[in-house]
């Protein structure tokens, strides 16, 4: 299976995964591929506060630091906030957010300058409280 072909199965579970989690549509941004500033998922909930980039590899370990400025030039772009869900063949996905996403959701304020990382159940959960806020 070529790495564009894994990337775009990964996208359509990922984008199932979380429908069951939240009742969000999320279709594949095609558009992804021809500009460098859009999210891989798109919700059909205006309300959901993340751009997603979506990344599968064989292997390696953590948020590549390019991914998450990949994410972050997409989020602006977006008006959203950035999110990198990763994973790892034989490991369970992780999100990684900014610790500004966790602040926001108890009404406080942080620079965004620390990331946090999340299983998809932690990651659903804050995404259900930003929404409801």
């Amino acid at each position: 299976m070529s790495n564009r072909s894994k990337g775009a199965k990964w996208e359509r579970d990922l984008g199932k995964a979380l429908f069951l989690e939240l009742g969000i549509t999320f279709s594949r941004n095609l558009e992804q591929y021809r500009t460098a500033e859009g999210g891989d998922l798109i919700p059909d909930n205006e309300q959901f506060p993340f751009s997603i980039e979506a990344k599968h590899y064989k292997s390696g370990v953590g948020c590549k630091p390019e991914w998450w400025k990949q994410s972050e030039k997409a989020a602006i772009a977006a008006n959203k906030m950035p999110c990198v869900i990763y994973k790892y063949d034989r490991y369970k996905p992780r999100a990684v957010v900014s610790l500004e996403a966790i602040a926001k959701m108890y009404g406080t304020q942080d620079d965004g300058k620390i990331l946090v990382e999340l299983s998809i159940e932690g990651f659903c959960y804050l995404c259900r409280e930003l929404m409801n806020a």
